[in-house]
């Protein structure tokens, strides 16, 4: 996608209205470099000199503007597939000019998951009434590190964080732990957490809003606990020393070398099944 050639001057802050595209060329660390950090620095370095809009996220994308009010923009195709060139043509245009392009079909997915959200009894109160799209700037305190972040959307006077999240999965509360871990949710809070506290003194609460992409679109509000939170806080802490570290070396290694031993992940029963 396209965005500015020019970067702005931002000053450490919350900022209600920066684009999204542009927030995107601003310099800092982000909740997504610290994921790619915590799998390996040569990783991020790579993800940092190679970004691109993966088109996956596309439907995320559309359900949060159709939320929130704020994102790239959507560009609604009228076609059923990317198959002929003139739908290809008017796909890449719209990338072209920085939008989310959709297909009739996939719009309407994501207006019926944003429709979910905005009716459930906790989820549409939680994102009404505050701002949407809030850029986080600040400068980590130990090394420096200039740092940011995108509230998707921001209490002010509650102090809360609200983070709208779409899934193909399944949005139970009871099984999203693994979802949450494998998508780094904890890292992201423990991010923006830190960089609210920095400017404001005091830690917001920090709420997922889940909602399914596909039909019955059912929808669930979660929130991390304090041992969850202080975990993603020390990847945190440790994402950013390394970056620090890096950034100063001019290394960015890979994997170390050697066999690494694999053990079963603890929620994995290793006790055959008996059959009856």
């Amino acid at each position: 996608m396209s965005a500015p050639t020019v970067l702005a001057e931002y000053a450490p802050g919350i900022h209600a209205s920066i684009p999204e595209l542009e927030y995107h060329t601003l310099p800092g660390l982000s909740s997504t470099g610290i994921k790619h950090l915590l799998d390996c620095p040569a990783r991020y370095e790579h993800e940092r000199t190679h970004r691109t809009e993966k088109k996956a996220f596309d439907l995320g994308h559309a359900v949060h503007e159709l939320v929130l009010g704020e994102g790239m923009g959507i560009e609604v195709v009228e076609a059923d597939s990317w198959r002929t060139k003139a739908a290809q043509e008017a796909r890449d245009a719209a990338r072209a000019a920085g939008l989310v392009p959709m297909l009739v079909a996939d719009h309407a997915r994501a207006r019926v998951a944003a429709d979910a959200v905005l009716a459930h009894p906790d989820a549409g109160r939680l994102l009404t009434g505050g701002m949407p799209e809030v850029s986080v700037l600040w400068d980590d305190p130990t090394t420096g590190v200039r740092c940011r972040g995108r509230l998707d959307y921001w209490h002010e006077g509650a102090h809360v964080v609200v983070d709208l999240k779409t899934t193909a999965r399944s949005a139970a509360p009871r099984g999203i732990d693994r979802l949450a871990q494998s998508l780094g949710w904890h890292t992201q809070a423990a991010h923006y957490r830190a960089g609210v506290e920095h400017l404001t003194g005091r830690a917001p609460r920090f709420l997922h809003v889940v909602v399914e992409v596909d039909a019955p679109h059912l929808v669930s509000v979660v929130e991390l606990d304090a041992d969850y939170l202080a975990i993603g806080a020390a990847d945190v802490r440790h994402a950013i020393d390394t970056y620090a570290h890096c950034a100063e070396s001019g290394e960015w290694p890979g994997y170390a070398p050697g066999v690494h031993q694999i053990a079963p992940p603890r929620w994995l029963d290793s006790t055959p099944t008996e059959e009856a």
